[in-house]
């Protein structure tokens, strides 16, 4: 009798620990990282080259998803202006089963979307989204692909007609990146509406941004003026424009501020890190099941400004207009 006691002693306080330990745990949702109750989104980022425009969008991005209150970790990879690593970036990507997919510019959006017709992309930094083959339109994208494009419908006109009425311009020189789908849109809208303006274009066309300032040089005595678009092999050794334009003082206008602040005379634009933000504002309804990339208008920038350099005024001798309404970096 006694053995049997004992027995069911030890029985029961088994019982007893595992009850107790059973009580002790919580029921909680739980992800790969071990967080409890919180879902950690892996968002996945392309970006095809580092420069401070594309920089600032991936800024304006995080930014909107950190006010959104959503916890992110982010796998970001850098292309460095190169095809063949910009197509296994995004091969790695779609394959490492992240959330979504933050495409900054128009060669890594169309790598990421050639991977994949699930995983949700949201692109900033890209200029024609239909003619890139990334939506179907800009109201109705369908797909899984839509986001913020950096086009604003007045910035080329605006930035035509400074050129011709206050700079006196005729013959415009264009450096551009001729492979790179979203600077060829660019070149042939601006050629259509430079050539109803009277005003010709001058290319010069580059693959790699070693070759951008024999480019350039090779546009001195056929172009009374500069025009870089936001051509992202151009851009990223934008210096070398700055320095022949500045030595010969032809008046460089250009696509976007950061060109301004690194020495362009001017731009009508918008702050790349707002497209960025905006972009993100997507990804969050995204990612919270609210919409899909396919009921989310492709956006256009939402404001407009014209920005100047001060010390390429000074140095080009340009009088400034109040009707211009310009700001100034320096």
């Amino acid at each position: 009798m006694k053995s049997k006691k004992k027995k069911f002693g030890m029985v029961l306080s088994a019982a007893v620990l595992i009850l107790a330990a059973c009580g002790g745990e919580k029921s909680t949702s739980t992800n790969n990282t071990g967080s409890e109750d919180t879902k950690i989104f892996k968002i996945g980022v392309t970006q095809i080259v580092e420069h401070p425009s594309l920089n600032a969008a991936f800024d304006g991005f995080q930014k909107a998803i950190e006010d959104a209150g959503l916890e992110v970790e982010y796998q970001k990879e850098n292309a460095q202006n190169d095809n063949n690593l910009n197509t296994t970036i995004a091969n790695n990507l779609v394959s490492s089963g992240v959330d979504l997919i933050f495409a900054n510019s128009t060669p890594s959006a169309q790598a990421v979307a050639a991977q994949t017709e699930d995983i949700p992309i949201v692109f900033t930094s890209v200029t024609n989204a239909v003619d890139a083959e990334l939506v179907d339109s800009m109201e109705s994208p369908g797909g899984n692909v839509t986001g913020t494009v950096d086009t604003q419908p007045d910035a080329i006109p605006s930035t035509i007609a400074f050129l011709k009425d206050e700079l006196g311009a005729k013959n415009v020189g264009m450096v551009f990146n001729s492979g790179e789908q979203n600077s060829r849109s660019q070149v042939d809208a601006v050629k259509e509406q430079m050539a109803e303006a009277g005003l010709n274009v001058v290319e010069a066309s580059v693959s790699t941004s070693a070759e951008v300032k024999q480019a350039t040089e090779s546009l001195i005595g056929k172009v009374d003026s500069l025009y870089i678009i936001t051509d992202n092999t151009v851009v990223s050794a934008l210096e070398s424009v700055v320095e022949v334009a500045n030595e010969h003082k032809l008046p460089m206008m250009v696509g976007e501020f950061d060109s301004v602040k690194r020495g362009g005379l001017g731009a009508y634009g918008f702050e790349y890190y707002d497209i960025g933000y905006e972009a993100g504002e997507m990804a969050v309804k995204i990612l919270k099941g609210e919409s899909t990339p396919s009921e989310l208008p492709v956006q256009y920038p939402q404001n407009i400004k014209f920005v100047l350099n001060k010390n390429t005024v000074d140095a080009l001798g340009i009088e400034v207009k109040d009707e211009w309404e310009s700001e100034f970096v320096e």
